[in-house]
C-alpha cells in the first residue's frame, strides 16, 4: 500500500524510497530480506538509515549480517549499519545482502533550493557551496558576495525549516556565532574615537557594583587588565586550561547563588574570585569571557544597554535593521531567522529535560557580545563595507580608528603571519581580515580581502554528521569559488 509523501526533520535532502523484490534463492535457501522504509518517502536531511529484516522460508527473523552497497558512490555512501548519506544529486540503487538473497531501494537525491537572483559567471560559488553543504549534511545556507564594494551575489541554499521544507532566503536571519566580536569591537572603537571610552581604562572598572561570591576575595590581577588588551584576546584567561565560563550558566550561576541560567554580569561575579590563567597581556588566548566583559563596558560608557547601543548607534546608520541578539528558545525565533540543527540533544540550561543542542544546550543571550547576535549575510556585508578602509564605501570609523582596530600586541604574537587584531584576524601580506564563528547548530564565517572581495556565508548546523569537518573546508571552498570567476559583474545589490 503507498503512503503519502510526508515531511520528516531527519535529514534535508529528499530521498525516495521504492522497494525491489527479494531473491530467496542461492546456498542461503529460503532466506529472504526486506528493506524498511519501502515506501515512498521524504527524508529532509544530511542523513538516513535503511533497515533490513532478514527472515527464513517460514518468516521468522534470523540473525544474519547485512552486506550495503551502493551502485553510484559519487550520489551515495552507505555505512555498515544501513546509514546512507547523499554526496550529490542524482539517484542510486541501494542494495541490502545475505549470500545470494538480496533487497534494493531507489535514492534519489534532487537539487537543493536556492533562492535569490542567480548571476552568470558566478555559478561557482552555487555549485561548490551546494556540494560542500551536501557532503557535510547541512541543511541551510546563505552566502553574500562584495567587489569593490558592490553586493554582487546574495543566495539562499537548502532548508530554514526541514518540517516545512521552507527554503533558505537569501536575507534570512542566522546566529552568527562569533562573528559578533568584529560588532563588538567596533562598538567599543565608536565610543573610543567619540572620547567616550580610554582603551587603556581598567576593564573591570566600569562595573564597581559587581562583587564576588559570598565569602570569596576578588582577585587583584583583574585591575591589570585593560579594555585593549579584552579586544586583543590577551586578558589573562585560556579555556584550554580552566574552561569557558560562558559555558557553564548551571554552576556559574549556582556559585554565585543567583538565578540560573547565568547572565553575563552573573559569571563577570563568579569570575571576580577566579585566579587568571596567564598574567594580563604576556599571550594570547581566545576568550568568549573577555569579549562578555567588552559589552558590560560597552553599555556603562554609552549610558544604554549594550544591544540598545549598538542597534541604534552603530547598525541603523548603515541601514541595518533587521539585526538583533537571539534567543536561546526555539519560541524566541525571529521573524524571517532559520531553524538550527544538531545530531545531539542535551540537559536543558532551563533545567525542563534534554532539549536539541541548539535550543537549551547554552544560554545565547548572556553570549550577546560574543556570541550572541542573528543577521542575514548581505547585512553583514553592509556592516563590513563601514569599516574595510576602502574608498568604495563611506567608512563609520574614522581612519585612524581602523588602524587602531588592525593592531595587535606584536609581542605576542612574534613572527607569525597573521594575528588577532581587535574583533578580527589579520593577515598583512595579502591584508586579509576575517572571522569565524561555530556553536551546535550555527557555522559563520565573515571575510574582507585586500582585493576588494567580501563574503558573508552563515549556516544552520555544524555536526549534523559526525566528525564533520565542514567548517574547516568552508573557506578554502569560497576562495575556490572565487578562483573560478573570470569577470566579476557590475550590478550593486546594496542600490
Amino acid at each position: 500500500m503507498r503512503r503519502a509523501i510526508a515531511h520528516r526533520p531527519w535529514s534535508w535532502f529528499y530521498v525516495v524510497l521504492l522497494a525491489c523484490g527479494s531473491n530467496p534463492e542461492g546456498p542461503t535457501g529460503d532466506l529472504s530480506i526486506v528493506i524498511s522504509p519501502a515506501s515512498p518517502v521524504v527524508i529532509v536531511g544530511g542523513h538516513s538509515r535503511l533497515t533490513a529484516s532478514v527472515r527464513d522460508g517460514s518468516g521468522q527473523p534470523v540473525d544474519e549480517a547485512v552486506d550495503w552497497t551502493t551502485s553510484s558512490a559519487q550520489v551515495i555512501a552507505v555505512a555498515r549499519d544501513g546509514t546512507i548519506t547523499g554526496l550529490a544529486p542524482g539517484q542510486a540503487t541501494v542494495t541490502a545482502r545475505v549470500g545470494t538473497a538480496s533487497a534494493s531501494v531507489t535514492v534519489t537525491v534532487p537539487e537543493l533550493p536556492q533562492t535569490g537572483v542567480a548571476r552568470p559567471g558566478l555559478e561557482s560559488f552555487d555549485r561548490i557551496v551546494t556540494a560542500l553543504m551536501l557532503k557535510w549534511g547541512i541543511p541551510g545556507g546563505s552566502l553574500a558576495l562584495v567587489k569593490d564594494g558592490r553586493l554582487i551575489l546574495s543566495r539562499g541554499y537548502g532548508y530554514a525549516d526541514l518540517e516545512t521544507a521552507e527554503p533558505v532566503a537569501a536575507d534570512a536571519l542566522f546566529r552568527i556565532a562569533s562573528v559578533t566580536k568584529p560588532v563588538t569591537a567596533v562598538a567599543a572603537l565608536r565610543l573610543h574615537e567619540r572620547g567616550k571610552l580610554d582603551l587603556d581604562a581598567g576593564a573591570f572598572s566600569f562595573r564597581p557594583d559587581l562583587l564576588p561570591p559570598l565569602g570569596v576575595n576578588r582577585n587583584p590581577q583583574l585591575d591589570a587588565i585593560s579594555v585593549r588588551q579584552l579586544l586583543w584576546h590577551v586578558g589573562g584567561w585560556d579555556r584550554a586550561a580552566s574552561g569557558d565560563p560562558m559555558f557553564r550558566p548551571l554552576t556559574t550561576a549556582a556559585a554565585v547563588d543567583a538565578p540560573a541560567p547565568a547572565s553575563c554580569e552573573t559569571v563577570m561575579r563568579f569570575m571576580l574570585g577566579q585566579p587568571l590563567d596567564f598574567a594580563p597581556g604576556t599571550r594570547y588566548a581566545y576568550s568568549n569571557f573577555g569579549y562578555c566583559v567588552l559589552g558590560r563596558v560597552i553599555a556603562q560608557a554609552a549610558g544604554m544597554p549594550y544591544e540598545e547601543y549598538v542597534r541604534d548607534s552603530i547598525l541603523a546608520p548603515l541601514g541595518i535593521i533587521r539585526m538583533r541578539v537571539g534567543a536561546t528558545r526555539v519560541s524566541g525565533r525571529a521573524a524571517g531567522e532559520v531553524r538550527y540543527y544538531d545530531r545531539e540533544s542535551t540537559t536543558s540550561v532551563f533545567g525542563d529535560g534534554a532539549v536539541p543542542w541548539p535550543y537549551g544546550g547554552f544560554y545565547l543571550e548572556a553570549m550577546d557580545s560574543h556570541g550572541g547576535w542573528i543577521a542575514s549575510a548581505p547585512d553583514l556585508l553592509r556592516f563590513l563595507t563601514a569599516v574595510d578602509g576602502f574608498s568604495t564605501r563611506p567608512d563609520f570609523l574614522q581612519p585612524g580608528t581602523i588602524a587602531t582596530m588592525l593592531t595587535t600586541a606584536v609581542t605576542v604574537w612574534g613572527t607569525s603571519p597573521y594575528y588577532y587584531a581587535m574583533g578580527w584576524l589579520r593577515r598583512p601580506a595579502q591584508d586579509n581580515w576575517w572571522h569565524d564563528g561555530s556553536l551546535p547548530g550555527t557555522t559563520s564565517l565573515l571575510v574582507r580581502a585586500g582585493n576588494g572581495l567580501a563574503w558573508a556565508a552563515l549556516f544552520n548546523a555544524r555536526n549534523v554528521k559526525p566528525n564533520s569537518r565542514f567548517a574547516e573546508e568552508l573557506d578554502p571552498a569560497i576562495w575556490q569559488a572565487v578562483g573560478e570567476v573570470t569577470s566579476w559583474p557590475a550590478i550593486d545589490l546594496f542600490n
